[in-house]
């Protein structure tokens, strides 16, 4: 029975979090999932969702007390983060962030090399990165359908590659950063419409806590 138990656990959280209930805070999700086992969780609600960021962020789960003294502090550089970079969609999900920046406020068509504005809006949220250094920062490439999936991958992952070496440049140390490009294959939106497609070609950020705030956490919730 136990191996069955946990598999109905994941679809509950699943539907759960992606029904967006209302009657639950995120700290009470997040304990939900830290008791599930957070990686396990992150990986089966990211693949079945097509939201990779929400994977990556779930999987970061610790869950219970601990979880929720991440979370207050997730929600304050989140606040930091939406208003010193209003054209990014910032959202705090369980015990991270997920920040996502469209294509085209940071690369030319087909390219990836970083614009004028996409300095600009790195170099504030570098500031805010500093000033919360206990955390690990994922660094997602995404594009829409046209073309070829090869060529895709490629370009999603030199884009994420730009970003993230902009703001290793800036003092972020590269033990902080991971690299991850997808390509097409984990479209957020639907590749049917142009609108659709220009919000796919993205980087994503995902904000989570290192072992160092998960210790600190650990220590503040049992006092």
């Amino acid at each position: 029975m136990k191996t069955m138990r946990f598999p109905f656990l994941l679809l509950a959280i699943l539907g759960l979090l992606l029904s967006g209930c209302k009657s639950m805070t995120r700290t009470q999700k997040g304990a939900i999932i830290g008791t599930a086992g957070g990686a396990a969780a992150g990986a089966v609600i990211g693949r079945a969702s097509g939201n990779t960021a929400l994977g990556t962020v779930i999987g970061a789960t610790v869950g219970g007390v601990t979880g929720a003294v991440i979370g207050n502090q997730m929600d304050k550089q989140a606040e930091e983060l939406k208003k010193k970079v209003p054209e990014a969609n910032v959202e705090r999900v369980g015990e991270g962030i997920v920040v996502e920046l469209s294509s085209s406020i940071l690369f030319g068509f087909d390219s990836s090399e970083l614009s004028a504005e996409a300095r600009s809006n790195l170099d504030k949220m570098v500031s805010v990165f500093q000033t919360y250094p206990d955390t690990n920062i994922e660094i997602q490439g995404h594009t829409d359908s046209k073309g070829s999936e090869n060529y895709n991958q490629k370009l999603s992952e030199r884009r994420a590659s730009a970003v993230t070496n902009y703001i290793m440049g800036k003092g972020i140390p590269s033990s902080r950063l991971t690299i991850v490009g997808y390509g097409e294959n984990a479209p957020k939106y639907t590749n049917d419409t142009e609108e659709g497609r220009a919000k796919n070609r993205r980087v994503e950020f995902m904000i989570t806590a290192n072992e160092k705030m998960k210790a600190d956490a650990a220590k503040a919730a049992g006092r």
